[in-house]
């Protein structure tokens, strides 16, 4: 038998006991909500706390007020009160959201709404309105808002990314300023068409587009590159960021897409890329022209020591030796344009005078000016300037202008060569040093004259009169002028005959204190040659030999350390590229395994800049590149092996 409930409290609430009392004591618990009752002309009978507390007045402040007492100035102006109370006496609701003021006058946002209340038998008996402090909530709001604009304002402002939202089916549903300017379309031409659009017709066919989408939503972000297409039809290579976008409740909104033209830093890339692949290029392609120029080189040398009557033998042998100069000039100019271009050159900073180093230009270009029967005048300034600076590449920096100047100079023509001072220079208080080169030949047309020193640039030419070359020589002089602190100009009316002048203005600087050089006797010193070319190794013997030193030859690297252990040898010249054991490995053994290893000469087709680092780091004294320049030889066997012998070439 089931028990009986227990029995009720006489207080207790139920639909039973419920009385007007009891609803009273529910308004008038209400804290959050201000509830006020109105008379039928919206005068106020009656409010809970809540109500005071927002109204900031007493229970009499705001009975018998009426209830646009509470509204701000600018509403009571556009009638807002008496138009809420009359749709709720007409609809019997009236709901909104605005400004309402305190009894001291602060303002607040209030969610309101007034409801008509009735009598049992339908008259109208006055109205309730339920208030609502929303202040914290509109300012929350409002916050959002500013961001939300200034984070708009801030992507539609950007001009280097293509920032835009697309829907869940990949359709554009945004579009800032940074996208119009990639893609060329306005924004009222691309939202709501799908993203696909920008896609190339043989990606967007295999179902790319789609794919990135899945993507993106598996793994929250996606990343690509690839081709794209402008409006226009054009492509352009671009990195692709899409990521997938959710609201507070996890839902999935969307996608926000943001695209990077990369067209100009790929083309970058590629280029750099390709600049190391030729500088690369052009060290090997010198290196294996230099060998077999080497042998060739030092058999000519020898040819000049010795005496022959035989015409013939004497006009051949200046042909070879002129051609190999030119040869050896070309090669040259390749791996210059290799070690500029990768910023590795460099440059000797010792007194050069000018005259000297102009003559020696003049001199290698002498006889292409003879075979032309053109006029050639050298002309000293009575200063004699010095500068600071690399006597061999202003040497090269006059011979390949004066190259040029024979080059496209007629038959029967005028090359001229000038050096003197120009304007002395502010900063220095010294005169600057000028070097003209003037001829009578085609000119430099005036749309080549802004781009005459760029690489591989020639002035325009037709078939018939082309003088052949690589257009490397002026980018080299402006280069190699510009790393001594100096300027090259050019001047030309563009007329045939009129010729063209090149002035180079160099830092001029005073003439070394003068000295006295020290003889040299002949002294018993062995050389060792090493070279598993054979050719190469026995001429550059005889060569060595033909400078006063007693010689010994070996082919190949493991050859050489035996024999330097055996001979003790006071300097060798090592070729580094054999194959058993590499030049470098040879001296690091050496230094390794002797107290007091032999001097170490580098011979070597490699030039760069980053073989000469490796040489020195390897223990070489110097390095000397193919085909040897005799010269330069002869002065650094001199200075190791003292007494030397002094030999005129």
């Amino acid at each position: 038998m089931a028990a009986d409930p227990p029995p009720r409290s006489p207080a207790a609430l139920s639909p039973l006991t419920l009385a007007d009392a009891d609803f009273r004591l529910m308004v008038e618990a209400l804290r959050d909500h201000a509830v006020f009752l109105l008379d039928p002309d919206g005068v106020i009978v009656d409010c809970n706390p809540a109500a005071q507390v927002l109204c900031g007045c007493e229970r009499g402040g705001a009975v018998g007020q009426h209830f646009s007492r509470f509204h701000p100035p600018e509403a009571l102006e556009t009638g807002l009160p008496a138009r809420d109370l009359q749709l709720a006496r007409e609809n019997g609701r009236a709901h909104g959201e605005g400004w309402l003021v305190r009894h001291d006058a602060t303002r607040f946002w209030a969610e309101t709404t007034l409801t008509r209340l009735d009598d049992a038998n339908g008259a109208l008996r006055g109205f309730a309105q339920i208030t609502r402090d929303f202040t914290e909530r509109r300012q929350q709001e409002e916050l959002l808002r500013a961001s939300e604009e200034r984070f708009r304002l801030m992507v539609e402002g950007v001009k280097d990314y293509a920032i835009f939202m697309l829907d869940p089916d990949g359709h554009v549903a945004s579009w800032n300023l940074g996208a119009q300017q990639t893609k060329g379309y306005a924004a009222e031409e691309i939202i709501g068409q799908h993203f696909s659009k920008f896609y190339p017709p043989e990606v967007a066919a295999r179902g790319w587009p789609a794919e990135e989408l899945r993507n993106a939503l598996r793994d929250g972000r996606f990343e690509d590159e690839g081709w794209r297409v402008r409006k226009d039809g054009s492509r352009f290579w671009a990195s692709v960021v899409i990521t997938a976008v959710y609201d507070r409740a996890g839902r999935h909104k969307g996608f926000a897409k943001v695209t990077r033209d990369l067209t100009e830093r790929r083309r970058i890339t590629a280029l750099e890329d390709e600049g190391r692949r030729m500088t690369t290029f052009l060290a090997m392609l010198g290196h294996e022209l230099r060998n077999p120029l080497a042998p060739i080189s030092n058999a000519v040398e020898l040819l000049k020591r010795e005496q022959s009557e035989s015409r013939v033998l004497r006009s051949t042998r200046d042909i070879i030796d002129r051609q190999l100069k030119q040869m050896t000039r070309l090669i040259d100019d390749l791996l210059d344009v290799g070690r500029i271009t990768s910023g590795k050159i460099q440059l000797e900073a010792k007194p050069v005078r000018l005259r000297e180093a102009v003559q020696d230009a003049a001199d290698a270009v002498r006889v292409l000016a003879a075979q032309k029967d053109q006029q050639f005048d050298v002309r000293i300034d009575a200063a004699d300037p010095w500068i600071t600076g690399d006597r061999a590449r202003i040497v090269q920096v006059v011979s390949n202008l004066l190259h040029n100047a024979c080059k496209f100079t007629p038959v029967g023509g005028q090359v001229s060569v000038a050096v003197g001072l120009g304007a002395v220079d502010a900063v220095t208080g010294l005169p600057e040093a000028e070097i003209a080169v003037r001829d009578s030949g085609v000119g430099v047309h005036p749309q080549d004259l802004q781009r005459i020193f760029d690489l591989f640039v020639q002035g325009e030419q037709d078939a018939s009169h082309s003088s052949g070359g690589l257009g490397l020589g002026l980018s080299l002089v402006q280069q190699l002028v510009s790393l001594h602190g100096g300027r090259v100009s050019v001047f030309s009316s563009g007329r045939p005959g009129e010729g063209s002048e090149f002035l180079v203005q160099l830092p001029a600087s005073p003439p070394p204190e003068p000295g006295s050089g020290t003889p040299r006797s002949a002294g018993d010193r062995l050389v060792l040659v090493v070279d598993d070319n054979k050719d190469a190794a026995e001429t550059l013997s005889l060569l060595v030999e033909a400078l006063g030193y007693a010689t010994k030859v070996v082919h190949g690297g493991l050859a050489a350390v035996e024999a330097a252990k055996e001979l003790r040898p006071d300097v060798m010249l090592i070729d580094i590229g054999m194959p058993d054991l590499d030049g470098h490995a040879v001296v690091r053994r050496l230094r390794a395994e002797l107290v007091d290893p032999p001097t170490a000469i580098a011979v070597t087709g490699y030039g760069q800049a980053s073989d000469r680092e490796t040489s020195y780091e390897a223990g070489f004294h110097s390095h000397l590149t193919k085909p040897v320049d005799v010269d330069r030889l002869a002065d650094i066997l001199m200075h190791l092996l003292r007494p030397a012998a002094q030999l005129s070439f």
